[in-house]
């Protein structure tokens, strides 16, 4: 039983300043986490017997997976990770430091390189194999800007499971069997969910899927079809290829003046306005010109390499798609002293004269993949206020490649069936991938095969963020009066009031029926403060979000004694007699 005139639990009334969504705004109000640093919580009572909660979901449906469980330290040896290209590769995102003799150590950001020198340690065999283990860890990663309370931080606990098998068919059984596991676990959390397919990232790796919680306050923009079941992550989208066009009969590009025209909205109503200049049988748009931007390409070692990008006007670069494409490295866009590098780019009118056929700057150029044979396009003349318009690709200029960086728009093509895809935002829950043979053959792991011979077995890596699933959770049932816990996430079963005078009938009557729900088997929450109104103790457990409330209020008095028993999600109540109420509530709190 938890009673809250011992309970360490301080509840607020006012929203925290720093508080961005409404799970971080509530779990603080309702006394469950604590902010120690930026990107650092602590937990309390109410929200680690939640924590703990969520955790035992996970664990039991992966031991019911056959993944077997082991614990690392988060901790961890430089070595390692220079084996693998890690400590480099993870750039600023990774807590180094030094033990008092030099040794370099860091703070486990994800740990595949640990599960696969463990097995290297101690499988042998081609019989030992397949084979699941997981862990339940903390992990560091230095982000840049964290936010929206556990959504985004430094600390966080996650699931790491990782499959060894002998055979890519083996593989695909082990990444199903986890595949299954997570829908059944976010059912359980009662987490709405999406599969989308997804990159790698970090990780590196081929087949790909994330695991979302649809909600406007996540930070993954997916893209969903109208018409099919295709669903990705934004950085997974690829870009449906027109068919090129015949150069034949084109007419020639011509560079004009276009002075005032600073922006794509101005260069269009610049060329629209003009006779001479106007499209031939319609309005020139903001798609049919070629924007150009050049960003630094900052890689882990240190390095910086510029890299130009020609989009549709209609579009911007997504920052998260093209630096999903280029990772390691961070994509920084050019500053006024880079562009005094490159004379030869003239900001605001870059074309593709300077990038493309004699590529006057020595910069790598790739366009998005729209941009292909006989497309024309309005774009810079690399001098300032003047254009070319009817610039052809595959004629007047030849890009380095393609790259997917451009934005997605809703209405945009469905690369599966070609309807049309809308747009929508996710919290990431979980991430599962083939990692293949990477990290096996940089650890040399190795494993006798039915052959004799040694094989390399093959990965496959699943991730659950425990604490992001508590925070999604949150965010998925909160309502305009506090959070609304899941009966099995909950702190509690049922959340007793005692709401009477201090010398009144309701504190003996509500004393015996917390013993008696406890001796049933219940988790209780017992308000039995003093010196509290009954308003405060009402709004207190409205805002806590446990899934039953009951009262032990002016009832009691009554000639056969009652209590109220409120639903905490629907608002339902109803009033039991007191003798029944130990079964009544048993039956209600018992899934």
């Amino acid at each position: 039983m938890l009673r809250m005139s011992k309970l360490l639990l301080k509840t607020l009334r006012d929203n925290p300043a720093d508080a961005e969504v409404p799970s971080h705004r509530l779990l603080v109000r309702a006394g469950y986490i604590r902010r120690v640093a930026p990107g650092g919580f602590a937990w309390l009572p109410l929200g680690w017997e939640v924590y703990r909660n969520i955790e035992r979901v996970v664990r039991e449906e992966m031991n019911a997976a056959g993944a077997q469980e082991v614990h690392f330290p988060a901790l961890l040896p430089r070595e390692p990770y220079e084996q693998t290209g890690r400590w480099t590769e993870y750039g600023d995102n990774l807590f180094r430091l030094q033990d008092r003799r030099g040794a370099d150590f860091l703070l486990a950001p994800t740990h595949e390189e640990m599960f696969t020198l463990m097995v290297k340690d101690i499988i042998g065999s081609y019989k030992d194999l397949p084979l699941s283990i997981y862990q339940i860890q903390t992990k560091y990663r230095d982000e840049a800007r964290p936010r929206a309370g556990l959504l985004r931080t430094r600390e966080f606990v996650m699931k790491d499971s990782y499959s060894f098998d002998l055979t890519d068919e083996g593989l695909d059984e082990s990444y199903e069997m986890h595949r299954n596991a997570y829908i059944s676990l976010f059912e359980r959390l009662g987490l709405p969910y999406v599969i989308v397919s997804a990159m790698s990232g970090a990780m590196g790796g081929s087949q790909s899927e994330e695991f979302l919680s649809p909600m406007e306050v996540g930070e993954d923009t997916y893209i969903r079809c109208t018409n099919c079941d295709y669903a990705a992550n934004v950085e997974a989208v690829t870009t449906p290829v027109p068919d090129d066009i015949d150069l034949a009969g084109l007419p020639d590009a011509v560079v004009h003046d276009t002075p005032k025209t600073p922006t794509i909205e101005t260069l269009v109503d610049f060329v629209n306005a003009d006779p001479a200049l106007r499209h031939s049988d319609r309005d020139w748009t903001a798609a049919d010109t070629l924007k150009n931007l050049v960003v630094n390409l900052k890689h882990p070692d240190g390095t910086v390499e510029p890299l130009a990008i020609g989009i549709p006007g209609n579009r911007d670069v997504d920052m998260k798609r093209l630096e999903a494409v280029v990772a390691p490295a961070e994509a920084v866009p050019f500053g006024d002293d880079d562009f005094k590098q490159y004379p030869a780019l003239a900001k605001g009118y870059i074309g593709p004269g300077v990038l493309g056929l004699d590529n006057a700057t020595g910069i790598r150029y790739l366009v998005d993949p729209r941009v292909v044979t006989g497309t024309t396009w309005i774009t810079g003349a690399d001098a300032y206020n003047r254009h070319v318009i009817g610039l052809t690709a595959g004629r007047d200029f030849t890009p380095d490649g393609v790259i997917e960086a451009a934005e997605i728009l809703p209405g945009d093509t469905c690369p599966a069936c070609s309807s049309e895809v809308e747009i929508a935002r996710g919290i990431e829950i979980g991430h599962i991938f083939q990692l293949g043979r990477k990290y096996a053959e940089s650890l040399d792991l190795w494993v006798q095969g039915e052959d004799g011979k040694p094989a390399t077995p093959t990965m496959g890596s699943y991730g659950v963020g425990v604490t992001r699933c508590l925070a999604a959770v949150a965010e998925a049932t909160v309502d305009d009066i506090g959070l609304c816990w899941p009966r099995e996430l909950a702190p509690a079963d049922v959340h007793l009031i005692m709401a009477g005078k201090e010398d009144g009938p309701q504190r003996p009557a509500a004393e015996q029926l917390a013993a008696e729900l406890e001796a049933a088997g219940l988790r209780v929450l017992f308000d039995d403060r003093v010196k509290v109104s009954p308003g405060v103790r009402f709004k207190d457990a409205e805002l806590i979000g446990v899934p039953t409330i009951a009262v032990c209020g002016r009832g009691i008095a009554a000639d056969e004694p009652t209590i109220e028993v409120k639903d905490r999600k629907s608002g339902d109540s109803a009033d039991i007699a007191l003798a029944d109420a130990v079964a009544h509530l048993v039956q209600t709190c018992t899934p």
